[in-house]
């Protein structure tokens, strides 16, 4: 009986016995700790890759390893405080010919860190192999181009003017090898919309590549004027000419309906206005007897869009 009453007053703690127990417990945890890294212990680090070339006369085709892991052995305070960063030394590789070093083999490495690591021994390379690509870098001037097709506008809505890029053209800067993929010439891309006042918009130049290369500038501004367009219909002068020798040509009609779109603010003013619109009934070659021809107008100012016009029925006889 008394044995049973020492057992469940062993295990039968107050609030003061069970800080006493816990300060116990984390003293020999602590001390168990500290002892451990007294002794000798194999871990894998990481160590930074930093590597020395000329940077104005080579840029990397692909993205340089920036770190090697390495397998060592010693104390375990100094393996702590290497893995927490603590006088972790960098490796730096010298590169006298960029272009002609491919890879690095890991087996190379250890020499470069002697005498850094203090009483730690390297005991195997972890990171196999280090495989570069660099070239020489170069400029090249691409023309930026716009495909008009590209553009959506509203119903009853199109372009007016011309599109222009500015600046028309960039400078692109990287290595060699990739910059003889990009083509003279580079075409902006548009988001699909319904445009329908003018168009002034930065756009950003994508070339292939293109996070290989420094573009300068990186961004163009497109411009256009844009209009609400409108049918008018416009009777024009007929006009015939190369009329073959000894034939006569019989019109019906000294004037054809064209359909031509203009402006809408400037509609009316067209409509009135003779511009020296001109159809012309070319009968070169055109045979004897009765023909259904469609002319060619002429005259007509740059800022208007013909739309059709009507044939013209002749005999020649």
């Amino acid at each position: 009986m008394n044995l049973f009453r020492v057992i469940v007053n062993l295990f039968h703690f107050n609030r003061t016995n069970w800080k006493a127990v816990s300060l116990c417990f984390l003293a020999a945890v602590v001390f168990w700790f500290f002892n451990a890294l007294n002794k000798s212990y194999s871990t894998n680090l990481r160590f930074a890759v930093n590597f020395d070339f000329d940077e104005q006369r080579y840029v990397p085709v692909e993205p340089l390893p920036r770190s090697v892991f390495m397998n060592v052995s010693g104390n375990g305070w100094d393996l702590l405080r290497k893995s927490l960063g603590f006088n972790v030394p960098d490796m730096n590789i010298p590169l006298e010919r960029p272009t002609e070093v491919k890879k690095i083999v890991g087996s190379t490495l250890p020499a470069l860190l002697a005498g850094q690591l203090g009483n730690l021994q390297i005991n195997h390379v972890v990171t196999d192999t280090l495989y570069l690509s660099l070239d020489p870098k170069e400029k090249k001037k691409v023309k930026v181009t716009v495909d008009p097709q590209q553009f959506a506008f509203a119903e009853g809505f199109g372009r007016l003017s011309p599109v222009v890029v500015l600046p028309d053209s960039i400078s692109l800067e990287g290595p060699k090898s990739v910059l003889a993929k990009v083509p003279d010439s580079v075409t902006l891309s548009f988001e699909p919309r319904a445009i329908d006042r003018n168009y002034r918009e930065e756009v950003e130049v994508i070339v292939p590549n293109g996070e290989l290369l420094r573009r300068d500038p990186a961004v163009v501004e497109v411009m256009f004027e844009v209009v609400e367009w409108v049918e008018v219909i416009k009777p024009v002068r007929l006009d015939v000419i190369n009329v073959p020798a000894g034939v006569r040509a019989n019109l019906v009609k000294d004037s054809v309906s064209c359909v031509i779109k203009v402006p809408r603010s400037q509609a009316q003013d067209f409509a009135n206005a003779n511009e020296g619109e001109l159809a012309i009934l070319n009968l070169k070659g055109v045979r004897r007897g009765d023909n259904k021809m469609l002319p060619e107008v002429i005259g007509l100012p740059g800022h208007v869009q013909l739309v059709r016009v009507d044939s013209v029925n002749l005999r020649l006889y």
